[in-house]
């Protein structure tokens, strides 16, 4: 019975051709696809700390004696509010776009950066208004994680510099430390030679 109940199936799928795959190959793109680079691994940060470019305006941070992995610019737009510019010196593929996110101090900020040439080199670069919460994750003493896609995790050791660079970049004077103890008295001048 169910030899013959099955017989009207076989019969109607006789009549159409099985799914083919012979297609697919018109629908091909003739080049070759271009995919990104292979994910650098995060490097290793032991020892390394912030210091003071040789370009004005600017701080860099890495390990003594080594290239510096991460900078950090105050730009000047011509009188209008100053712009913070980071860039993440790691390889990138050129025209890419990536989005860099800093953890650290209690916040997290996400900036777009492109790939950007300088010089012979093309890296990984974004900026924002100084005064952007993007950047709060530096305002603050204890250590940062930047994250940059294919570019691996740098570890921004503990330092005040980032903060005080930023707060620099804003306008913002350093605070004046709370006087301890009761105000010194100015010296008396002295008296005034006779002769």
């Amino acid at each position: 019975m169910r030899i013959i109940a099955t017989l009207p199936l076989l019969a109607l799928a006789a009549c159409k051709p099985p799914p083919t795959d012979a297609g697919l190959d018109r629908e091909m793109p003739a080049s070759e696809p271009t995919y990104a680079s292979e994910p650098l691994p995060s490097p290793d940060t032991e020892g390394a700390m912030w210091a003071q470019s040789s370009e004005a305006d600017r701080i860099i941070y890495g390990v003594p004696g080594q290239p510096a992995l991460v900078s950090l610019t105050c730009v000047d737009r011509d009188g209008q509010s100053d712009l913070l510019r980071i860039t993440r010196i790691s390889p990138a593929d050129e025209n890419a776009e990536a989005l860099l996110a800093m953890v650290g101090n209690g916040s997290i900020g996400r900036l777009e950066v492109d790939a950007t040439k300088i010089g012979s080199q093309t890296v990984w670069q974004g900026q924002a208004p100084a005064a952007d919460t993007v950047w709060e994750p530096l305002s603050g003493p204890r250590q940062i994680t930047l994250t940059v896609p294919g570019a691996g995790m740098v570890t921004l050791n503990p330092s005040d510099a980032p903060s005080a660079f930023v707060d620099e970049c804003r306008g913002i004077a350093p605070p004046v430390p709370p006087a301890t103890g009761p105000t010194p008295e100015p010296e008396p001048e002295p008296p005034e030679d006779p002769a």
